[in-house]
């Protein structure tokens, strides 16, 4: 829910209160609901509301407690705020809201910085203390809610996405190298504190950051994500784990039902949003409405897994919407699903959230969705290759880099280029940590720490919020993580990937969507890029603007022009797309 703004001049300068004010009206469709600005000297803080717990105006934001001194912007939900409340009355705090934001400030002034470790949710928030003069700022173990940092000598701006910061003006935006290597070399994937500009950082997950008066900070990491096992696992049998798994799961659907307004599903047909219906019409959720996207068909191949998610909504009863996308209305929808994007981001399906979210807004504020499922059960393809690797490093990257250091040399303009290959440095650098015993281990432990927050779950709340919808995630319930963690690698490469979880979906759901072939949204036109598509993204790469930044060899160009179907990264990706994605949205932002 919301947006959240904001800036502190560390030495004592006014705030701009005009740069706030562009920069949450920036956030407004994140939050239609409601905004406010709260300016006193050099802080200002600027909230867009999106009302899911306690609708009155009590809890709107920026939050002040006078008595405690502490004003609050945040951005999230969490999902154990009735608990953590009553713990709070109990040690004597009084409440003047009935929300989980005002939970916050005062588990900030009881518990201080193991607060956060008492939070299950998603969040994103910046607290201020009047009295110290003290800025606390926190984003959640997955990074589920975003937050950018824009700092100039000793002021500092942020924001929940960076064209807010953007929208204040003053920001240096040449490219950072470091974030172009990960965006053509990762998959797009730009792990923090970088982004594709260098005047922009990413605050990372899972950390606390406390900066004093004059400006000075320290962080704290409060949460990784632990593959020990432990010496009792060791007894459990798949039957075992199976257990563990569904009830760790109905528990997380369970609490990301905690809403003043209704929750539906994104119903992809896939076996993780499958489970999340089934483990709600379980519980006795009823008139549940589910939603579905398709798209038209392209070079043979097909857009939709209507099949699947029709049978789960026809299985339970649920009231179902399918969307269909054709060619017409995927054009007209790509400039402004890409102008939604804090940052560039190369997945087909973006534009299909982008318009699902459209619709699905019309009928509710809340969905539950299935990312983070793969990342953490196992279900990728270059998962089980690791198993017997003597490389880790070099089997993931073949099968996940787009490219190598040594062709991006050829296709990127020299002046753009890293020094060194910082993507492949980034990955041994993870590998090398301990905690994890296997190189399916490390593999899961990196892909649910820095790829899963800038792909896919970046890629649902930029899209979600776009239209003002809150999107939950329950795989990404951290006790679940934790649990899973400790299933040995054998039980979630089964069965094609995901093999515990789908033996705790057989015991709720039909097996027709279990044992299918593993889906995605599928978005063919923009896979096999021909006709108007191709025009488009020559059009962009090919302009005054694209021509003035340079940024690739005109011969790369070229020779995706003339072969866009058939030039595809190891994950089946266009390289056309991947670098008219980057273009489009610098365009699209003016820079």
């Amino acid at each position: 829910m919301c947006g959240l703004s904001g800036e502190i001049n560390h030495d004592g300068q006014p705030a701009d209160a005009h740069a706030v004010e562009r920069m949450t009206q920036a956030l407004a469709p994140r939050g239609p609901d409601g905004s406010g600005v709260v300016v006193r000297g050099p802080v200002a803080l600027g909230h867009r509301r999106l009302k899911i717990i306690d609708l009155s105006e009590k809890a709107q934001q920026p939050m002040i407690d006078p008595e405690l001194g502490i004003t609050l912007v945040f951005n999230g939900c969490i999902y154990n705020y009735p608990q953590l409340r009553k713990e709070l009355q109990d040690l004597g705090y009084r409440f003047f809201s009935d929300g989980d934001t005002e939970v916050i400030i005062k588990a900030w002034k009881a518990w201080g910085q193991a607060c956060v470790e008492r939070f299950k949710g998603m969040f994103a928030f910046v607290l201020h203390e009047r009295d110290t003069g003290r800025t606390v700022m926190a984003r959640d173990r997955f990074g589920i809610k975003p937050l950018y940092l824009a700092q100039k000598g000793k002021r500092l701006r942020f924001a929940s996405t960076l064209p807010a910061l953007l929208a204040a003006g003053d920001v240096d935006t040449r490219i950072d190298p470091v974030g172009l290597h990960h965006y053509m070399t990762f998959h797009a994937v730009v792990p923090p504190p970088h982004t594709l500009l260098q005047g922009v950082k990413k605050f990372p997950p899972a950390t606390l950051r406390i900066y004093e008066a004059d400006g000075t900070f320290r962080d704290r990491v409060y949460w990784t994500a632990d593959m020990t096992r432990h010496a009792e696992d060791a007894r459990l049998t798949a039957n075992d784990w199976r257990d563990q798994v569904l009830e760790a799961l109905r528990e997380a659907v369970k609490r990301r039902m905690v809403a003043d307004v209704p929750v539906g599903v994104l119903l992809s047909g896939g076996v993780d949003s499958s489970l999340i219906v089934g483990l709600l019409a379980e519980m006795g959720q009823k008139d549940l409405m589910t939603f579905s996207v398709g798209f038209e068909a392209a070079n043979g191949e097909q857009g939709d897994e209507f099949v699947y998610s029709d049978l789960i909504a026809n299985h339970y009863g649920t009231n179902h919407h399918q969307i269909f996308v054709p060619h017409t209305r995927l054009m007209e929808a790509l400039p402004p699903t890409i102008a939604a994007m804090s940052e560039p981001m190369v997945s087909y399906d973006n534009v299909g959230f982008f318009l699902l979210s459209q619709e699905v807004s019309k009928h509710v504020k809340v969905v539950q969705s299935g990312q983070g499922a793969d990342e953490i059960f196992a279900g990728y393809h270059w998962y089980p290759p690791l198993q017997n690797t003597s490389d880790p490093v070099d089997t993931y990257a073949q099968a996940f880099f787009d490219r190598s250091h040594e062709t991006l040399k050829t296709q990127l303009n020299g002046a753009y280029m890293a020094d060194v290959d910082v993507s492949r440095a980034l990955v041994e650098a993870h590998f090398a940590q301990p905690g994890a015993a296997t190189a399916v281990d490390k593999a899961l432990r990196l892909d649910s720490q820095i790829m899963l927050a800038d792909d896919p779950v970046k890629r649902v709340d930029n899209m979600t919020m776009a239209w003002g919808l809150e999107a939950r995630v329950p795989f990404l319930d951290h006790d679940l993580v934790e649990l899973a963690g400790r299933i040995p690698p054998e039980h979630k490469l089964s069965q094609g990937g995901k093999g515990v979880l789908k033996e705790a979906a057989r015991l709720v759901i039909p097996s027709e969507v279990i044992d299918r072939k593993k889906g995605y949204f599928p978005v063919p036109a923009l896979k096999y890029i021909q006709g108007p598509y191709l025009e488009m993204v020559r059009e962009t790469l090919t302009n005054q603007a694209a021509r003035d930044r340079g940024l690739f060899n005109k011969t790369y160009l070229d020779g995706l022009f003339a072969d866009p179907t058939n030039r595809l990264t190891p994950l089946r990706g266009s390289e056309l797309w991947q670098v008219a994605v980057l273009e489009m949205w610098m365009q699209s932002h003016g820079l």
